[in-house]
């Protein structure tokens, strides 16, 4: 199933964690249609952008998958919103920067990110609903949070 031009729910929702532990990984409708939101509202216009393919990292995650990575209960992965990716060849900050200059969402990290490394860490995206984002965007290295800032 095709949740936008680029983007399948199959790559939305694999995970090695959930078949080498035997979770089915499989969204409801809500889930999915969440999911969809993402796409089209952030996933898409990052792909359309830098014309470079990529595939989340992770996208949904069901509750027993999320509890056995040790991820937060209030995850926005839980329910289809959010998601972890890269865009092979350009920086992560560069990434996280043009989502939140162009971008609808709820929540944007760069996380793990290392000042020295452009490379480093990962972009994590949530997206609720245009009129409810909050638009918090964040920089966290694994120790500390600061603002993601335009500079």
């Amino acid at each position: 199933m095709n949740l936008s031009a680029h983007f399948s729910l199959r790559e939305l929702t694999k995970s090695q964690t959930a078949t080498r532990l035997k979770l089915s990984n499989k969204p409801g409708p809500a889930e999915t249609a969440n999911l969809k939101a993402l796409c089209l509202n952030v996933l898409e216009p990052v792909r359309e952008h830098y014309g470079i393919p990529f595939s989340p990292s992770s996208g949904y995650r069901c509750p027993a998958l999320n509890k056995a990575i040790g991820s937060s209960d209030s995850s926005q992965h839980i329910k289809g919103q959010a998601a972890d990716f890269e865009v092979p060849g350009i920086s992560n900050m560069d990434v996280a920067t043009w989502v939140l200059e162009n971008c609808s969402y709820d929540q944007l990290i760069l996380e793990f990110h290392k000042k020295k490394d452009p490379q480093s860490g990962w972009v994590h995206c949530s997206f609720v609903d245009v009129l409810k984002n909050r638009k918090k965007a964040s920089i966290y290295d694994g120790r500390k949070w600061e603002p993601l800032q335009v500079v």
